[in-house]
C-alpha cells in the first residue's frame, strides 16, 4: 500500500498506530495522523466528491489544502479538506455530493 511519509504542509509523519475509519460505510485501516486523503487512496478510493452542477467526480488535485477537489463529509461536517486533515480513530468519512450541506 502507498502511504504518505512526508507532506509539504503536515511535515514528516512518524510511525503511527493503525486505526479504523469508515468510508461510505466500509471499514478501512489507516495510520493515525496521516491525511485522510492518503488513507482513502491506500484503500483504492480515488473519488472524494461529485460536483454540484454536472455531478463530475473529483479527487486529490493539489494535495496541500489550496483547492477544494478533495473535500468530503467527515463526521457529518461537509467540505473538509481531506488532504490536510489527519486521521483519527473511528472517523466517519463520506463521499460528498454537490456543495455539501450540514442540513443533509
Amino acid at each position: 500500500m502507498r502511504r504518505v511519509v512526508s507532506h509539504p504542509v503536515l511535515g514528516t509523519l512518524t510511525a503511527a498506530r493503525e486505526v479504523k475509519i469508515y468510508v461510505d460505510g466500509k471499514e478501512i485501516r489507516a495510520r493515525e495522523g496521516e491525511p485522510i486523503a492518503a488513507a482513502v487512496a491506500a484503500a483504492g478510493i480515488r473519488i472524494h466528491r461529485y460536483t454540484a452542477e454536472r455531478g463530475e467526480p473529483r479527487g486529490v488535485f493539489c494535495g496541500i489544502g489550496q483547492c477544494t477537489d478533495c473535500v468530503m463529509v467527515v463526521n457529518g461536517v461537509p467540505n473538509v479538506r481531506t488532504c490536510i486533515t489527519p486521521v483519527m480513530e473511528g472517523m466517519i468519512v463520506e463521499t460528498q455530493h454537490g456543495a455539501g450541506s450540514e442540513d443533509r
